[in-house]
């Protein structure tokens, strides 16, 4: 089958090799910044890459095959369900220490033909959903992964900093719980597409560095923002790190003791919520869409969402 594989260097595979399915497993049809990271050493995985996805079931190695043929979408990770995993047992796999992660720890991704998965971590998607906007659950869900962590009430301000894929689908997805929120990005462009769906935008250069902010999202993954974050956090309000801030450049932390700030690192989140959002057209993904390629054009793909002005790339597997 094709599959796009990361070892050592990034290539198309046209003959890699079919999974075979274990029990209660399924096999399915399947261009995030992970990926791209991954392309770059990031957790040293080798295999093929891809978590984003939507497919169809084609088999099911179980007595229930109520799920074949039906289109669905995949949480990005599983746990080990043993009896003495506390994680699992409070429905935590995603920081189960023997979990395994698609396309990124321990698990083959979804830009290949076929994929298999334990269903217990597979959603039907609701037919009003394009197979487009399901793409983006994954990162979707990680962004209603800070309501399920933070109570943000009703009457605070909740800033947004950073225009891209993530700070988007964060802005979009705040939005669409009714939160009063502000997304800040160095695109006008890209604050164009969160404005015409009801999000207030400003230039982060016209941002006054005052804390008005309760809540103030971390989503341009550089230490300047995280350093910017601190500067416009209300005291005792809450920093939520949603990118990976990495760098050599020393910070200064001390606003976040003096000014009592809560630092909230948030990942993962759960679909359900997240295609609720999409089943009742809450957002509207399809201007982030930057290109939608074949799979035998992975590689030129891969280069496009290195483009400045990129959004999402879309591999289509036939």
């Amino acid at each position: 089958m094709k599959a796009v594989v990361f070892d050592k260097e990034l290539k198309l595979d046209k003959n890699y090799e079919k999974p075979v399915m274990q029990k209660g497993e399924v096999k399915l049809a399947g261009i995030c910044n992970t990926d791209y990271e991954i392309t770059k050493g990031y957790m040293g995985y080798k295999g093929v890459l891809g978590h984003e996805f939507v497919g169809i079931v084609e088999d099911v190695n179980s007595d229930d095959k109520s799920l074949v043929g039906k289109r669905v979408v995949a949480e990005i990770s599983y746990g080990c369900h043993k009896p003495d995993c506390e994680w699992c047992n409070q429905g935590l796999v995603r920081h189960c220490p023997d979990r395994h992660t698609i396309g990124i720890w321990r698990k083959d991704g979804c830009f290949a033909e076929y994929i298999t998965l334990p269903t217990e971590i597979l959603f039907e998607v609701p037919d009003n959903v394009s197979d487009e906007q399901v793409v983006f659950v994954e990162p979707l869900a990680a962004a209603c992964e800070i309501v399920e962590q933070l109570h943000i009430q009703p009457v605070q301000k909740v800033l947004v900093q950073g225009d891209g894929k993530l700070g988007l689908t964060t802005a979009l997805a705040l939005n669409a719980y009714n939160y009063d929120v502000t997304l800040a990005g160095r695109h006008q462009n890209k604050l164009d597409i969160a404005a015409k769906q009801g999000v207030k935008t400003i230039l982060s250069q016209d941002l006054k560095k005052e804390p008005i902010y309760d809540v103030v999202v971390e989503a341009t993954g550089s230490i300047t923002g995280f350093e910017d974050a601190m500067a416009l956090t209300k005291p005792r309000g809450v920093l939520v790190l949603k990118s990976t801030v990495a760098g050599s450049k020393e910070i200064n932390l001390a606003p976040i003791v003096i000014n009592e700030i809560t630092v909230l690192g948030s990942r993962c989140g759960q679909f359900k919520p997240a295609l609720r959002l999409l089943e009742n057209n809450r957002i509207d993904f399809k201007p982030l869409i930057s290109g939608i390629y074949n799979a035998d054009d992975a590689i030129e793909a891969f280069e496009k969402n290195k483009e400045k002005d990129t959004l999402k790339v879309i591999l289509k597997f036939d």
